[in-house]
């Protein structure tokens, strides 16, 4: 059940890829619509949904997450649909509307497509039309409360320790994207490993100024 205030996390069914466990999925504003559309996918108008987002929004983990939540006889998914041949997805989605191989089973289809860069364009009119008719998840833009959080889960992935206060502090310096967030905490855990000290606010801000430039002194 989705939290009706406030970012949280969902623990991903994977195996870990970084010290602190689990992957997390941190939901909020920008996101929060599509995680309650996944969960129930029988709901999904032609049983088919097509998730677009920016650039490190965690659709992947998304689709990942749906599929361990539904099993593959309710769902099947398809990730960086872009890149398929149209023609072939344009036959599985009529696949899913007959039944396919997978009688009663939903289909996702995930591209890598910014909506705020004109999102998926699909050249095959029937296609588009198609999957236009489709419910469409799009992830949106970062608040200042989930970017916060981002900050957190990525580096209690990391196994990187960040003292009380520091996403605050970073969330107004840095740029205010997914990928943008991503970046900024890879950078405090090189530089942080590099000097062989804790992550403190020099830190931060070395980091900040190596993304951003000198100009970012301003706001420190």
């Amino acid at each position: 059940m989705m939290p009706d205030h406030g970012p949280s996390q969902i623990a991903l069914p994977l195996a870990p890829r970084a010290p602190a466990g689990a992957e997390r999925i941190v939901t909020g504003a920008a996101n929060a619509a599509v995680v309650a559309a996944l969960e129930k996918p029988e709901s999904w108008p032609f049983h088919v949904a097509v998730l677009t987002g920016p650039p490190r929004s965690g659709k992947s983990l998304l689709g990942r997450w749906a599929l361990a939540r539904h099993g593959p006889e309710r769902l099947e998914v398809i990730d960086d649909a872009e890149g398929i041949d149209e023609t072939a997805l344009f036959h599985r989605w009529n696949a899913v509307q007959q039944g396919g191989s997978r009688e009663g089973a939903s289909l996702l289809v995930i591209a890598n497509a910014d909506p705020e860069a004109g999102g998926w364009r699909i050249a095959l009119p029937d296609l588009a039309s198609r999957l236009g008719g489709s419910l469409q998840l799009v992830i949106g833009p970062l608040d200042d409360a989930m970017a916060a959080d981002l900050i957190r889960a990525h580096a209690e992935a990391r196994g990187l320790s960040l003292p009380e206060g520091a996403a605050e502090y970073l969330v107004p310096r840095t740029t205010r994207s997914f990928a943008a967030i991503e970046a900024l905490v890879a950078a405090i855990d090189r530089i942080s490993l590099e000097r062989q000290s804790p992550a403190t606010m020099s830190v931060w801000r070395a980091a900040l100024e190596a993304l951003h430039g000198p100009e970012q002194q301003r706001l420190l």
